[in-house]
């Protein structure tokens, strides 16, 4: 991914260890997944498709989004770990998740500087270019 024409920033995913799981908490919203990858975290977890789906997913439209819970902070997705502010299906998260910070919504084109500069505050993976794109 050619992110400097892209987007005003660059990601250093080493941060997501330490920063206590700010992106999966906060307001209420949506984290969409595929069919297969309900299948593999249904697997991996060791539950039948079924009784994943019934636990973990609502239906949105004709989507599907994993459930939220309460959080201290609001919302939190239902696999955040809120004792150790941790993924707890991190390696097999959603392609949602996998792709963040670099949503479409996140793009120069969409994206004012006073908002980056909020997603840099709560992202600290974020480091924001310099004007010249450096």
């Amino acid at each position: 991914m050619n992110t400097a024409n892209e987007y005003d920033f660059s990601f250093d995913a080493a941060q997501c260890e330490e920063c206590g799981g700010k992106c999966c908490i906060g307001e209420s919203g949506y984290v969409f997944i595929s069919i297969d990858e309900m299948l593999h975290i249904a697997q991996t977890l060791n539950l039948t498709f079924e009784d994943f789906t019934q636990t973990y997913v609502r239906k949105i439209g004709y989507r599907f989004s994993l459930i939220e819970k309460i959080n201290e902070d609001g919302y939190a997705c239902i696999f955040f770990d809120s004792s150790n502010k941790k993924c707890r299906i991190y390696e097999q998260r959603p392609k949602q998740c996998r792709d963040f910070p670099f949503w479409n919504a996140h793009k120069t084109s969409c994206l004012t500087p006073e908002n980056l500069i909020l997603l840099q505050k709560e992202c600290r993976g974020i480091n924001i270019f310099n004007k010249k794109g450096e």
